[in-house]
């Protein structure tokens, strides 16, 4: 389990990088690089980290379900995914 506070520094940078996304197009757009050095550093989608929504694990993330390996595994097991089952041949 992460700590909270990685969590919420997570979701602060996610929305740095929403409320700069059109400024920092125009900014590339017009090739103003000076302009774009003095944005904050979180604003870059670059600095963004993928994480469980659950634990706030940072490794092994599931983009299609935004999950960690280990919670879509115990998830699936319980049936609590849609259209998600154990394989078994």
């Amino acid at each position: 389990m992460a700590k909270e506070s990685m969590k919420a520094r997570e979701v602060k940078r996610a929305k740095l990088v929403a409320k700069y996304a059109a400024k920092r197009a125009a900014l590339k757009e017009a090739g103003d690089y000076a302009a774009l050095d003095k944005l904050p550093k979180n604003a870059s989608p670059v600095r963004l980290h993928n994480r469980c929504s659950l634990t706030g694990r940072p490794k092994g993330y599931m983009r299609a379900f935004g999950l960690s390996r280990i919670q879509f595994r115990e998830m699936a097991s319980q049936g609590l995914i849609p259209g998600v089952k154990k394989a078994s041949w």
